[in-house]
């Protein structure tokens, strides 16, 4: 198959999210596939044009060494609401392009905007389009004002794909509710990879980032939202009792960094915040394996309520015990006896993580956690997203 993707976030830059999963591994199996993507990011550049010209780049692979994806960016007026705007013409005619040069088979859309000027030339062409919801769209809008128009074209996408896959149950309920069509609306969960930890040393990276043996070392990864919950995780390791031996690892980067920083900075925490900004994803089994406990302390906000993150899974299959808040989708996914411990604030995760470590739960917990994910692999996962792919073009 020939499968054009649509989204608006940075292919490159963000993730690995389920799109770089699937679509390497698609590569692998001998598709062709192409991204039309938006650098979401282009608001932290330092230096910056007024316009951002059209890129052709090859994107070096996430996950699957040797499947690289062309990716094409368009060009867009680096101005706020001006991006949006400008997408609109530059993303139609580069749509059409690929439409007419590439001569996709299939188009996958993870956005809102692209994914209605998408759906539209998918009509006139008799081409399937399926919709792919990882996350609750129109509440990622960073301009408030703007989330209603949003949400309502979002909707008219749900209504008008050939296929509409969700990543788990709330958000399939979520799409329902948007108005998709039921018959047409699926769960594609996330995978894992149980080999890619079989390669892990945790007595050299916990060595090489000064953790001693009697540390119990808290793990986060991603994007560092301020509704993340890792500050109120950091001041409760340093103002709580009993907590002078737990230590923060947190791989990533983002707006509550410099919160972090500061409080790492603070007395007695230098060595105990450990900060090690974006890591290549082949380096991610080691600071897993260096840890005791995964945390998920998010807000129970909008934007978290029905999402179930990929790292989850990731947390799980490596045999990790993971303590978050009682987030909807998550509680939906996982329930209760499966390794994942809630709390009801991102302020009680340390003292949760200290009585699991006294009460001897680490290993029963991480293995009742690896056990619930183990179907989950992603060979099996890549199969029937594949056999979707063929049944919507097919019955196009």
């Amino acid at each position: 198959m020939k499968i054009l993707v649509v989204q608006e976030s940075n292919w490159i830059a963000k993730g690995p999210h389920q799109s770089h999963h699937l679509m390497e591994r698609l590569v692998q199996r001998g598709h062709d596939v192409r991204v039309i993507d938006f650098d979401i990011l282009w608001r932290r550049a330092k230096d910056k044009s007024l316009i951002s010209g059209r890129k052709v780049m090859t994107a070096p692979p996430k996950v699957i060494p040797g499947a690289e994806i062309t990716v094409i960016r368009p060009a867009i007026i680096q101005l706020p609401v001006l991006e949006y705007i400008s997408l609109l013409y530059s993303h139609r005619k580069e749509i059409i392009r690929q439409v007419e040069e590439f001569t996709p088979d299939i188009v996958v859309g993870f956005g809102i905007l692209n994914a209605r000027l998408a759906i539209t030339q998918c009509r006139k062409r008799n081409i399937p389009f399926v919709y792919y919801i990882i996350d609750e769209l129109f509440r990622l809008v960073p301009q408030a004002w703007l989330r209603g128009i949003a949400k309502h074209i979002e909707q008219e996408n749900c209504r008008q794909s050939d296929l509409v896959l969700s990543i788990n149950e709330a958000l399939k309920e979520y799409t329902l509710a948007m108005g998709a069509p039921s018959e047409k609306a699926h769960v594609i969960p996330a995978g894992i990879d149980l080999e890619w930890f079989s390669r892990s040393d945790r007595e050299r990276k916990r060595k090489e980032l000064g953790i001693g043996p009697g540390d119990l070392v808290l793990f986060f990864m991603g994007w560092l939202y301020e509704f993340s919950g890792l500050k109120e995780t950091a001041l409760a390791m340093r103002n709580g009792k009993d907590t002078h031996h737990v230590k923060l690892l947190a791989v990533g980067d983002g707006e509550l960094l410099p919160d972090l920083g500061a409080i790492q900075k603070s007395d007695g925490m230098q060595d105990r915040i450990i900060l090690v900004g974006w890591q290549p994803y082949s380096e991610i089994p080691d600071f897993l394996a260096a840890s005791d406990i995964c945390i998920l302390p998010a807000y129970n906000n909008e934007i978290m309520r029905n999402i179930v993150p990929i790292k989850m899974y990731e947390y799980m299959a490596a045999g990790k015990p993971v303590i978050a808040t009682k987030l909807p989708g998550v509680m939906k996914e996982f329930g209760t006896g499966n390794g994942v411990v809630y709390v009801d604030h991102a302020g009680d995760v340390v003292q949760k993580a200290v009585e699991i470590s006294h009460n001897g739960g680490l290993t029963h917990l991480g293995r009742m956690a690896r056990h619930h994910v183990s179907q989950n692999d992603w060979a099996r996962i890549t199969d029937e997203f594949e056999h979707m792919m063929k049944g919507a073009l097919h019955a196009g």
